[in-house]
């Protein structure tokens, strides 16, 4: 069994109620309904058993107008309860709904730092199940709570005035009340913290199981991911099993208490009756309008114990809505200039807290250039993409789009959230696809592209060779996360969804590792399309890839120790060289010669033999062999 973590620190749903801040008026029509609701039932009790009384003690059958005040209490009771409910549950899911924005805004946000490890069915149930669960928080526990604390500060009122001794049975019962939720709050904020961390961890693994399952089939693996899931299942259930035990055993209590109540109650009134300090009359009004009073506090009871249940989905929301940002907006922000626009990393230090990542880059990619950086697994590359796409901020140094002359450079932390996304398109080896048709997936990062624009981007990147193969085109279903295409073509369709934007700086993070080498030439040959003047940075490890840049930059330490293009690189012998010629020589010998290439294919070049034999001959560290398929 997975350890239990701490319980959620107290306060959580306090946190949530300032979301009410923007519905004022709502909240205050619900509180007036639930009033009403609750006062209108105890006055028709109250009214009835007084009725009932005077006419066993005095033979007097009711009145007209107190049969026409019972009948209005009814109607007036139903409209308010139909009212409270409507407006309750109106404004709740208001709220949810304003909730589960803030908390993919918070997840967006701190993304990727926050989301990093976390498995997706976790934040689903964050997302989804953990808002739900707030509805009743929202819906019934703010407005009852402060309807029966009006309602039994009035009924105590009455009560006094028929007999002060009355009261010693109502008040001790309704703080008593009050008091056990109070008192049993962290055991009740641990039941729930148990519960909402199984459902966490069940739907995690429903989640994996649904995503992997063609895997399981094809790895024999469905039998013990059954066991997984049941085991899941079972964990989930003691712990519900456990918690409605304990809120069955409360509630019973409750019951007790107040059933306890009213006989002291009863008893007191029939006994001042007895003795006519107490109209007769009035002994059962009295007792109705002490069970009146309390049944609603016992409900605030039991809805004060249920949203301390909450404490654990209410911590999980705050947690989101409140992440902080791994790169926080623009205080200032500066325009972009229109035109070219080049790139640069000055001094740029960097790591994720275990260590130091980049130590002092230094690079540079001028309007219209293309450089390919190239470096080992763990080398640090697709950590420059995360700050070009500002998922974070260096620590030192500066990540800049450089105009031309005299503009001065703009740091990427001095821009607005849209304005650095119009500039600058990453486009990552894992692009994933949503749900929705094919020329959706297309435009979303260009919803206002003209069919023109898109028609051009989807014949320059071969995506209407894919396009050509589905039923419906561009309006086919391409399935969750593309489930439908292969890799190579969710490449073709991640590249074109970068360019359809028109991007000033274009960075390709193992965009085309997925691609063979005709694929990858015909995807070289669209970006050179329009590349005129854009900056592109590509990040690469096949060697036909990093030879077609105009540029090549070698990344090993945390520094740029090599720049250069690929003849110049491959001449000097250093650690461009080393990188490949290591993965070369670490392949078997017998391994099969290449074939012939055609003339739309592009092979991989080899460097020279001699300088294969330099860089054999050289001391290339471990760390500088460019590993296979990185």
């Amino acid at each position: 069994m997975n350890p239990t973590p701490p319980p959620p620190p107290a306060g959580a749903l306090r946190s949530l109620l300032p979301v009410l801040g923007a519905h004022r008026a709502t909240v205050l029509r619900t509180c007036l309904a639930a009033l009403v609701d609750q006062a209108a039932l105890v006055a028709l009790v109250t009214l009835a058993a007084y009725t009932v009384g005077t006419a066993v003690t005095r033979g007097q059958p009711p009145a007209p107008g107190t049969v026409a005040l019972l009948i209005g209490l009814v109607l007036l009771r139903a409209l308010a309860t139909w009212r409270e409910m409507d407006l309750s549950h109106d404004l709740a899911y208001r709220v949810l709904a304003e909730l589960r924005v803030r908390v993919f805004d918070g997840l967006a946000r701190s993304a990727p730092a926050r989301i990093a490890g976390r498995r997706s069915g976790d934040l689903a149930a964050t997302a989804l199940g953990d808002v739900e669960a707030l509805e009743f928080f929202y819906a019934h526990a703010i407005a009852q709570l402060l309807a029966s604390g009006a309602v039994f500060v009035v009924a105590a009122a009455v009560l006094a005035v028929l007999g002060p001794w009355l009261l010693l049975a109502v008040v001790p019962a309704a703080l008593l009340l009050i008091w056990s939720p109070l008192v049993e709050a962290r055991g009740r904020a641990e039941r729930g913290h148990r519960t909402r961390g199984a459902l966490a961890e069940l739907s995690s693994e429903t989640v994996e199981s649904v995503d992997g399952l063609r895997e399981l089939l094809m790895t024999g693996s469905l039998n013990r991911r059954r066991a997984r899931l049941r085991s899941a299942g079972r964990r989930l259930a003691r712990a519900q099993r456990a918690e409605q035990s304990w809120e069955t055993g409360a509630g019973a209590g409750r019951d007790l208490l107040v059933v306890t109540a009213v006989i002291g109650v009863v008893a007191a009134a029939a006994h001042a009756a007895s003795d006519q300090r107490l109209d007769g009359a009035w002994a059962p009004a009295a007792m109705a309008l002490a069970l009146g009073a309390l049944a609603p506090v016992a409900e605030s009871a039991a809805a004060l114990g249920r949203a301390g249940g909450l404490r654990a989905a209410a911590a999980r929301v705050r947690s989101a809505v409140h992440a902080p940002a791994g790169a926080p907006a623009a205080t200032d922000p500066r325009p972009l200039p229109p035109g070219p626009l080049g790139l640069r990393l000055r001094g740029v230090r960097f790591g994720y807290g275990g260590g130091t990542v980049l130590d002092g880059v230094d690079l540079t990619v001028r309007p219209g250039e293309t450089v390919a950086l190239v470096g080992a697994s763990g080398a640090g590359k697709s950590t420059c993409a995360h700050l070009l796409a500002r998922y974070w901020d260096p620590a030192e140094g500066t990540v800049e789009l450089v105009p031309p002359a005299p503009v001065h450079p703009v740091g990427l932390q001095d821009l607005t959230e849209d304005d650095l996304r119009a500039a600058v398109s990453v486009v990552g080896q894992e692009a994933p696809l949503f749900h929705g048709t094919l020329a959706e997936n297309l435009r979303l990062g260009a919803p206002g592209a003209t069919a023109d624009e898109l028609d051009a981007v989807v014949r320059i990147c071969g995506v209407d060779t894919v396009a050509d193969a589905l039923p419906d085109g561009l309006d086919t279903p391409v399935g969750e996360r593309g489930a439908t295409l292969s890799g190579g073509q969710r490449a073709r369709v991640a590249l074109a969804r970068g360019l359809l934007s028109g991007p000033r700086v274009l960075v390709l993070d193992e965009t085309t590792a997925h691609l063979d080498h005709r694929g990858d030439a015909e995807l070289a040959r669209a970006l050179a399309a329009g590349s005129a003047t854009r900056a592109t940075l590509v990040i690469a490890h096949r060697p036909a890839t990093v030879r077609r840049a105009d540029r090549i930059a070698v990344l090993d330490g945390g520094r740029i120790v090599e720049e250069g293009t690929w003849d110049e690189l491959i001449r000097a012998g250093g650690p461009l060289t080393c990188l490949f010629a290591r993965e070369r020589t670490a392949a078997p010998d017998h391994e099969p010669p290449r074939h012939r290439t055609t003339p739309d294919q592009e092979s991989e070049p080899a460097p020279p033999a001699r300088e294969r034999r330099r860089a054999q001959g050289t001391g290339c560290s471990a760390q500088m062999i460019f590993p296979r398929g990185v």
